[in-house]
């Protein structure tokens, strides 16, 4: 059995998908600021967990290879922590690599 969806609509880029789906324009102006500035302190943290892996790969002079060996990932997986592919990332899955490290990670909440 196969089922077809149809696709009513798409949010463009850089629209707001709030707004398309029927909120108050101010409240879905709130809701897009709120949601942007999550995804922004993801991507930030991302960002600095893959820079650490990224420079323990350098200092210790592994090839992807041997550091996939050793974070327990492909090859690939490693090319993507080097150019900081952070979609393609859970901050837990970073962490865990990290781990793999022998680095020691510590979460601060303010």
């Amino acid at each position: 059995m196969s089922s077809k969806s149809i696709i009513t609509h798409v949010t463009p880029v850089g629209g707001n998908i709030f707004a398309d789906l029927g909120f108050e324009p101010e409240e879905a102006a709130k809701l897009l600021a709120e949601t942007d500035a999550i995804i922004s302190e993801k991507l930030a943290i991302k960002d600095s967990l893959m820079t650490e892996l990224a420079g323990w790969i350098e200092a210790k002079k592994l090839k992807q290879a041997e550091a996939a060996e050793i974070l327990g990932v492909t090859r690939p997986r490693v090319s993507d922590v080097i150019n900081k592919k952070a979609i393609k990332f859970t901050i837990d899955a970073l962490v865990d690599m990290l781990a793999r490290t022998g680095k020691h990670i510590q979460l601060s909440v303010q």
